[in-house]
């Protein structure tokens, strides 16, 4: 695709969002199904049980799916049960998820979330969520400590299937590229657009998909824009 002449290279791209909605639109709409043709169309499932998605949302911050899987894998393997993992020391606790990194920040809010879920619920799930317009189910989840907009949109779209978008490194990268988003757009924002200009059930293929499309294609650093599935329709200026 011939280098957009447009934008300046200082902006990096020049947002669909900040254009006529019928035009954000048909951009959201060709990268969503060039992706599905790209990536496939997987149907949603839950990932895991909601509790332990909401465990993975605390071990999850501030590093790889690989390292809070591993953190992840160790408290289950060591803690069958949620109140022996609150009843438990907490220097234990965070030695068992040291390979999730911020493990003495991770264990206390662990423990506190599941403290204050028996106090308010009398049990150990959040299937409630399920029953909850999606405002209120953000609300609730990120008034945890360790719980932001991007983690409890994992819980509520992963486990329930509620129309919420989340946003990560991969799909905040490939947005604010493609121009859908602007380039200073935060994570935030960048939900707010995809779930204006997509309808809800795209939003599960759509994640996943974007996802894969950063960590295959759209990487942080040489992405592969000769082979880009969007490359015509992608309004990155500083193209490879």
């Amino acid at each position: 695709m011939p280098a957009q002449t447009a934008a300046a290279p200082s902006a990096g791209v020049s947002p669909a969002s900040a254009q006529a909605p019928a035009s954000a639109q048909a951009l959201a709409s060709a990268i969503y199904h060039r992706l599905q043709a790209a990536y496939g169309a997987p149907t949603w499932r839950p990932h895991y049980a909601p509790m332990d998605e909401l465990a993975l949302t605390f071990l999850s911050q501030n590093t790889s799916d690989l390292n809070s899987g591993r953190a992840f894998g160790a408290l289950k393997a060591r803690y069958p049960t949620w109140p022996a993992v609150l009843d438990a020391p907490v220097e234990e606790v965070a030695e068992t998820i040291r390979s999730g990194g911020l493990a003495r920040q991770k264990a206390p809010r662990i423990q506190a979330a599941l403290q204050r879920i028996l106090a308010e619920r009398g049990e150990f799930r959040i299937d409630f969520l399920a029953d909850l317009p999606v405002d209120e189910g953000l609300r609730w989840l990120t008034s945890f400590v360790g719980i932001g907009p991007k983690t409890a949109s994992i819980v509520l779209l992963f486990c329930f299937d509620k129309p919420a978008f989340p946003v990560d490194t991969h799909v905040a990268r490939v947005s604010r590229r493609v121009g859908i988003a602007g380039p200073k757009d935060s994570e935030q924002k960048i939900k707010g657009i995809w779930e204006a200009v997509t309808p809800a059930a795209w939003y599960y293929l759509l994640h996943l998909n974007l996802i894969r499309h950063g960590r295959e294609v759209c990487h942080a650093r040489a992405p592969q824009c000769g082979t880009c599935v969007l490359n015509d329709v992608c309004r990155y200026v500083d193209k490879t």
